[in-house]
């Protein structure tokens, strides 16, 4: 039978250098690996620009090159892979952020320092518009996105919902910073994406069965909300003059310092579902929050709305309560165009 150590704390500590450095060490690595393949991309492009018939000759570089590095080095090194480095050239070799370039290789080169994986740039990599690319690059070091999770973040296109409620600069700034948060506005989506809780667009559910389903998949609910979330309760109870209220979820953004109220409407939003969360608003700024905290937020999650309902039942210069349609599917480009066409018209 093993003994317990005697100084748990000392041992968990050398783990967690342990665990440390292999992750950096696997950082390390692939980030190597994407610089080598960018490099041999240039010299791709580089030899099919000094060759006469610049298409036939490109595809018989690949080819030629396939063979002895395969022989050489085994698998990685077909032609469509090499056709991928060359892709990761043409693409970022000309299109570089400041964050990208680290220093000067040589007076014509610039150093690139790749944050991510292989596999993620080959997803980037098919993403056309560059600031769509360089807000997913951003996000994808940020967060620690795993390949899974940016598929899924660019399948939800969380990029045009964001940009859906930014003016041109803010949404440049998404291309140059990635989401920033710095006011409740910029915490917000709309519309949030559930698809992740499996329910049919169409389905009979009720707010209880939405509120369980969320709570299942919390960490994909997380996700979804953005930076800086953390979980506190669900189904708080509020009272005051004998009377009792609860609110579906609650949870506070470390970046916003304030506590983040969700309300969950399964139909179209009303003005006394808006009344009801300025009451759970005004309850936690006066009796909840701390005084280094700033003012809470609440979020009506609900099927459908109407703008103009939500606009004339708040106030102006409204900060705090905000009203956002949720999905249980992913969205299509079509859908996505739409809104897009619509916020344009307004």
């Amino acid at each position: 039978m093993t003994s317990k150590p005697s100084n748990t704390t000392f041992y968990y500590q050398i783990v967690d250098l342990l665990q440390s450095a292999r992750k950096k060490v696997v950082q390390t690595v692939n980030q190597t690996m994407v610089h080598t393949y960018f490099e041999i991309g240039r010299m791709i492009v580089e030899e099919e620009q000094d060759g006469k018939e610049r298409a036939d000759y490109g595809k018989q570089i690949l080819k030629e090159l396939s063979t002895i590095l395969t022989e050489r080095f085994g698998k990685g090194f077909s032609v469509d892979n090499l056709e991928n480095m060359r892709r990761l050239y043409v693409t970022y070799g000309k299109s570089e952020t400041p964050s990208r370039i680290s220093g000067k290789a040589n007076s014509e080169t610039p150093s690139r320092n790749f944050k991510l994986s292989w596999s993620h740039y080959l997803k980037l990599m098919r993403i056309e518009d560059i600031n769509e690319r360089q807000f997913y690059e951003i996000e994808s070091f940020k967060n620690n996105w795993s390949v899974r999770e940016l598929q899924r973040q660019f399948d939800s296109a969380l990029y045009g919902r964001l940009a859906l409620s930014r003016d041109k600069e803010k949404v440049k700034e998404l291309s140059e910073k990635g989401l920033v948060i710095e006011k409740p506005k910029d915490a917000i989506k709309d519309p949030f994406i559930l698809e992740f809780l499996g329910l049919p667009e169409h389905s009979n559910y009720t707010e209880n069965e939405l509120e369980q389903e969320l709570i299942n998949k919390l960490e994909n609910f997380l996700l979804e909300l953005g930076n800086g979330f953390t979980f506190v309760a669900r189904q708080k109870r509020i009272s005051f003059n004998e009377k009792h209220f609860r609110i579906d979820l609650v949870f506070y953004n470390r970046m916003l310092k304030c506590f983040v109220l969700i309300d969950l409407k399964i139909g179209e939003i009303k003005h006394q579902d808006i009344g009801q969360m300025q009451m759970y608003v005004n309850y936690y700024d006066r009796e909840v929050r701390l005084k280094e905290e700033n003012k809470t937020i609440g979020i009506i999650l609900c099927k459908d709305k109407d703008d103009t309902v939500v606009e004339y039942t708040l106030p102006e210069n409204n900060e705090q309560i905000f009203a956002s349609k949720y999905q249980t599917i992913l969205p299509t480009k079509k859908q996505l165009q739409l809104l897009m066409t619509e916020k344009e018209n307004k």
